[in-house]
């Protein structure tokens, strides 16, 4: 097993995806992290016949961190309309090469996808086929040559705080699509998906889940800063 369970019950299973892990199936043809949850859960409870597993939320391949699935068709409908409803909360944690106009704010933009470069565009005002984009953030820290940020989206756009962090002038480290000095050893970025907190749609308890980031220098300082 290539992931980590952060949190199971008979509705939910959230686990620590890995940089460079697909969510769900591509033009690649990679195995994915779906897959690799099905047949965590066909062998630990022993279910003949195909796994029901619900993609309820994605993370692009270049980033970890915590990603949630529903068990039955029932908690996936549920998490689908706490997504819609925006009430579920996430936080990621973010390394740029360069430090923020200010120590924290709200980035409002318009984001234009290209469907061919698998790309989006930020606008300072609304263009045609955009969406609006908003996210909060806050600097924590800085090593000698990065800065560390905590993000809190209040949309989710395609590739949003990665195209929203680049156009405020705040490229993230190894994110050389957009706009980064040069790639990751493990070409990923250091973008990572640190909480989600919500209500549990069965159960009714707030719920927050959380995933350290990867071993490295710079994730540890982070770690060390934030608790």
């Amino acid at each position: 097993m290539n992931f980590t369970v952060l949190y199971e019950d008979n509705h939910l299973i959230a686990v620590k995806k890995l940089t460079g892990e697909i969510v769900q199936s591509d033009k690649t043809g990679d195995v994915t992290l779906a897959d690799n949850v099905k047949s965590y859960i066909k062998k630990k409870y022993n279910k003949p016949g195909d796994v029901f597993l619900g993609i309820i939320h994605r993370l692009d391949r270049p980033v970890g961190g915590v990603i949630i699935f529903a068990r039955t068709s029932k908690s996936l409908s549920r998490m689908n309309a706490l997504f819609r409803e925006k009430k579920i909360k996430k936080q990621y944690w973010a390394i740029v090469e360069e430090k923020p106009p200010l120590e924290g704010g709200e980035l409002v933009n318009w984001l234009k996808k290209n469907q061919e470069k698998n790309k989006s565009r930020a606008y300072e005002m609304e263009v045609k086929e955009s969406k609006k984009a908003i996210l909060t953030y806050q600097l924590i820290g800085r090593s000698k040559n990065y800065f560390y940020l905590k993000i809190d989206p209040m949309t989710g756009r395609h590739h949003q705080i990665r195209v929203q962090l680049s156009f405020m002038g705040c490229r993230i480290k190894g994110d050389v699509k957009y706009g980064a000095k040069r790639t990751n050893k493990d070409g990923g970025i250091h973008l990572f998906a640190r909480s989600i907190s919500f209500i549990h749609p069965i159960k009714k308890e707030e719920l927050t889940i959380t995933a350290n980031p990867p071993v490295d220098p710079l994730w540890n300082e982070f770690l060390n800063l934030s608790s």
